[in-house]
């Protein structure tokens, strides 16, 4: 076959310096940081315990590219910033990719990587989900005192006749509706659903085994449940009394709540006009749905400002006084749209255009395993440092992204990374310390 080499390039001149540009550099990567998502996987065991729980029909005599090799590719590739199959027919043969993954030859094409997506089931993702789990609860060196679990779903625009796609009328298009569930700035489950559901379905099941659990490795931890009025459900808040769960969840308006705080709205309304600045109010009022079969604790915040009334209501069995519980407590779900955005924005966990149902969810997957090694790599290296609290996209562009000259003979894989890299100290730090002792 007949190499076609490319013509070289000339641009307009520098400082009276002729500028031409030739595709003759050699082996020279753009992912030089992608040796510490390696040393962050050998300290969290996540591929390899992953690839484990994969059921891989294939004939091993017949196959040149392992589970563990694959789930590798597509995780750290995922971490790396290539969202899409077809970027692994170029990168599969980057020599420092290749090192990352363990690997001294090409990597997996992309109808390969397509062909073991498509094999994904039902067990393959309820397994994965469980080593979310298993990851968080190793986190720990002591038991915690207290868990607090945040629930919320999102959206995921479909592409094309997908199974389960369904119009949603809120977001105003055809979309599926994952269900997320984290804890702090931990991953714990990423759930495909169909958006023709309820909101909350599954959330009480899902709940139900995370609390079971937790509470087998930590008997006496406190755990409570944290959502928006979308969790509200009867059943699931009598489930959290009976088994002695802790919750905050928001409470959809009514007139009947309107009509039992409007004395609290007309004081902030008055002491508004009197001093044009926002004013903000908080109660207790004791409630009961026609579903409900007793009173429950609603803490009422009433705010006026200069867009005019603002009241949230928020039912909770948390001992406390109502605004520090409001504020602390129940506004720290905010958080979570973080760890959402991250996911969605970050690790492209809204590339779900497989046809069939189990692959996507499978890719969701993928996003949130590569979630959790850069969790890990900022919570187990970067602690005190300037991205100890940094997105994902900025730990990518920051300590991944760089360039290096990439040699590799019998004995060594040798990188040089470009010398006026800007981060040098901070990588050699976190290389330092995810170094396996």
């Amino acid at each position: 076959m007949t190499e076609c080499i490319l013509p070289g390039l000339e641009f307009p001149a520098v400082c009276k310096r002729r500028v031409d540009a030739r595709f003759d550099g050699g082996h020279v990567s753009s992912n030089g940081g992608a040796l510490l998502i390696r040393q962050t996987d050998r300290r969290l065991r996540v591929t390899r315990r992953a690839a484990r729980l994969l059921e891989d029909a294939r004939q091993q005599g017949k196959v040149d590219h392992s589970a563990l090799s694959i789930i590798r590719q597509r995780v750290f590739g995922v971490a790396l910033g290539y969202d899409d199959l077809n970027d692994h027919d170029f990168i599969r043969h980057d020599l420092c990719f290749q090192g990352a993954v363990d690997r001294d030859r090409p990597l997996a094409s992309s109808s390969t990587l397509c062909r073991f997506e498509n094999s994904m089931t039902r067990s393959t993702a309820v397994a994965l989900n469980g080593l979310l789990v298993d990851i968080f609860i190793e986190s720990f060196d002591k038991p915690p005192r207290e868990l607090v679990l945040d629930f919320d779903a999102t959206d995921v625009p479909v592409h094309g006749d997908q199974v389960g796609r369904f119009f949603h009328g809120f977001y105003r298009g055809y979309c599926f509706l994952p269900l997320y569930v984290t804890c702090g700035s931990q991953l714990l489950v990423s759930y495909l659903r169909p958006s023709s559901k309820d909101g909350a379905r599954h959330a009480w099941a899902i709940l139900s085994l995370l609390v079971r659990r937790f509470r087998q490795v930590w008997p006496n931890v406190r755990i409570i449940f944290r959502a928006d009025s979308g969790f509200c459900r009867h059943r699931m808040l009598n489930w959290c009394d009976r088994v002695g769960v802790g919750y905050i969840v928001g409470l959809p308006r009514n007139k009947r709540l309107e009509r039992m705080c409007s004395r609290t709205r007309e004081k902030a309304r008055r002491s508004f006009l009197q001093s044009g600045r926002k004013v903000r109010r908080f109660i207790d009022i004791g409630y009961a749905a026609s579903t409900w079969k007793r009173k429950r604790r609603v803490i009422v915040k009433s705010e006026y400002n200069t867009l005019g009334p603002n009241t949230r209501f928020v039912v909770t069995n948390v001992p406390g006084k109502a605004q520090p519980l409001y504020d602390e407590l129940y506004c720290g779900r905010g958080d979570m749209e973080n760890r959402i955005k991250e996911q969605k924005l970050d690790l492209f966990a809204d590339r779900t255009s497989c046809h069939d149902w189990w692959p996507n969810q499978f890719r969701i997957l993928i996003s949130s395993l590569a979630y959790v090694l850069l969790e890990g790599m900022r919570r187990l290296a970067l602690r005190g440092t300037e991205l100890a609290h940094a997105r994902c996209s900025t730990i990518r562009l920051k300590l991944l992204k760089v360039g290096a000259v990439v040699t590799k003979n019998t004995r060594r894989l040798r990188l040089m990374l470009n010398s006026a890299y800007p981060w040098q100290n901070l990588f050699h730090l976190v290389a330092q310390r995810l170094a396996i002792e």
